[in-house]
């Protein structure tokens, strides 16, 4: 096995999906049923699995978490690592977007989430670690 020098962080992939038309738009959420940010709303997502692709990590987060099983487009939205982002250490996080169009998909709470449900984006409550952040920018490239 080879070593390095460098530290390295830990990976996460994040999922923002969105639902409804630009002016209605909806946010999937997960309450956190553990810490950090236990009880807290948060994106769905996670750690990526050794030699995981992070888009491939981001979809069965995505699936573990809520019960979507997504096949559909996603879109990079970033990559997100500001020191402080995540009281655990150093992690950083590939973000991506899945706009699952207008209708409804049936939402199934499992894994570390303890509820799921759809938010209008502008109504939103603050939400853990910086995923404000992440949901502003995930925005800022579907429109």
């Amino acid at each position: 096995m080879v070593t390095y020098e460098y530290p390295r962080p830990a990976l996460t992939a994040d999922v923002v999906a969105l639902r409804g038309a630009c002016n209605a738009r909806e946010v999937l959420l997960i309450r956190r049923r553990f810490d950090p940010f236990a009880g807290q709303w948060a994106l769905p997502g996670g750690f990526v699995d050794e030699w995981e692709l992070a888009e491939d990590a981001a979809r069965r987060e995505l699936a573990e978490e809520t019960g979507i099983t997504w096949d559909g487009p996603m879109t990079l939205v970033g990559v997100f690592g500001k020191q402080g982002r995540d009281p655990r250490g150093w992690t950083v996080s590939v973000v991506y977007v899945a706009d699952t169009g207008v209708g409804d998909l049936e939402l199934s709470a499992g894994d570390d989430a303890g509820e799921v449900g759809w938010f209008p984006v502008d109504e939103l409550v603050s939400l853990a670690f910086d995923h404000d952040e992440v949901v502003a920018a995930a925005l800022a490239v579907v429109s």
